[in-house]
């Protein structure tokens, strides 16, 4: 994928701060007293060239006045701040074919701090027993109180606004779900489910998962070391928050666009990076500053695992056997999220097959117009070559 640099072309004004250029600078010092693990040597890689001649790329041109621009191709890593838009464009247009015209609960599933120092040293076993468990709590839930079962789009997240590890699950889940027999669709639009019974079955499930990941050691715990931390778990305050559903099915479109391709932090929080220290944007437009270096260990704490899959689909979303049900699903809500004297709005259009026509539709602009004369789009001259790999150094000779 090419992609123009956020900076303006035409010099004019400062430049806006960006989370690759402190992560570029706070690199070195954090390498100086840290030992990446194997996704965070990749990603410093990645964000270190991103978007710079190291990629190769393309040199455009204007045809009216002749300016001349190099487009460099960005990393595509999914930690890197500057590559999501697109795929999550592309994203949201194909779970919009998927997705039930039905409102949809905000739930979220969070770990208890006692594990917080477990889930970073095995993100990938604890994280996807944090997915477990909350697919569990809700299936078994919707087997009890609606007969049925329900759709469940899941994404992990792992920061807090001040980029601090704090581990949690957002589900968007079905306002109802479809009965077992598959003849009836049994409405959930006041609440989903009692709080008290979401907050004890995943409590259940986790530490019953825990049990088992220890028993065949898959976690580098003793028995005794486990059972002193499952002494040290809370009993009653695990934390599962649940809102209202959302109206209609775009504005879950609307809202997963926030959760499910976002990294850590994007630039829009910035506020000022002065080359030492860099202030941003938390909670209720409260900021916090912090040095390049503890930025970037920050940011760190939330690569995740390479191939794990940080968005997940359950139940009438699964992929594969469950199309069947989502589709009885959708045969007996029919428009059930919009009003009866509205009429039926025109199918969504397919996503633009290209990233420029796709970039064009999400900023409403030519993401290549002419910076200088502001007229037609600047026209594909010739690749720009990658640069040629310095040649290694010489062995000293032995006496």
């Amino acid at each position: 994928m090419i992609c123009p640099g956020s900076r303006s072309t035409t010099g004019e004004g400062p430049a806006k701060p960006r989370v690759v250029d402190v992560l570029r600078a706070g690199a070195d010092d954090w390498l100086a007293t840290h030992v990446p693990t194997l996704e965070q040597a990749r990603f410093l890689r990645d964000v270190g060239r991103c978007r710079t001649a190291a990629l190769g790329g393309h040199l455009h041109v204007c045809p009216d006045c002749g300016y001349e621009v190099p487009v460099y191709n960005s990393c595509r890593n999914r930690h890197c701040p500057a590559c999501q838009s697109l795929a999550e464009a592309r994203w949201l247009a194909a779970r919009a074919e998927v997705l039930l015209p039905v409102g949809h609960h905000h739930v979220v599933f969070t770990l208890p701090p006692q594990l917080r120092t477990l889930v970073q040293r095995h993100p990938r076993e604890l994280l996807g027993l944090l997915c477990d468990a909350a697919q569990q709590t809700l299936a078994t839930l919707a087997h009890d109180h609606l007969d049925g079962t329900v759709g469940v789009t899941a994404v992990v997240h792992t920061w807090t606004r001040d980029l601090r590890f704090h581990p949690h699950l957002h589900c968007l889940v079905t306002a109802g779900g479809l009965r077992h027999d598959g003849t009836t669709w049994v409405e959930r639009t006041q609440y989903l489910f009692p709080v008290k019974r979401l907050r004890a079955r995943f409590q259940h499930y986790l530490v019953a998962g825990l049990d088992r990941l220890v028993a065949r050691g898959k976690l580098p715990l003793t028995q005794a070391a486990w059972r002193a931390l499952r002494r040290r778990l809370p009993r009653k305050k695990w934390v599962v928050y649940t809102e209202a559903p959302f109206g209609r099915s775009t504005h879950v479109l609307a809202y997963l666009g926030r959760y499910t391709h976002r990294v850590a932090i994007t630039d829009a929080r910035l506020r000022t990076a002065d080359g030492a220290r860099v202030r941003f944007v938390t909670r209720d437009e409260k900021t916090a500053q912090l040095s390049y270096v503890d930025f970037t260990a920050r940011f760190l704490q939330h690569i995740l695992p390479a191939g794990f899959r940080k968005i997940r689909h359950y139940g009438l979303y699964a992929p594969g056997a469950a199309r069947h049900r989502r589709e009885q699903a959708r045969a007996l809500l029919g428009d059930g999220d919009r009003p009866a004297d509205q009429p039926a709005p025109p199918p969504p259009a397919p996503a633009p097959p290209t990233w420029d026509a796709l970039l064009q539709t999400l900023v409403g602009d030519h993401p290549l117009r002419c910076p200088r004369c502001r007229g037609t789009a600047l026209m594909l001259r010739l690749p720009l070559p990658l640069p040629t790999p310095a040649p290694p150094a010489p062995c000293a000779q032995s006496p």
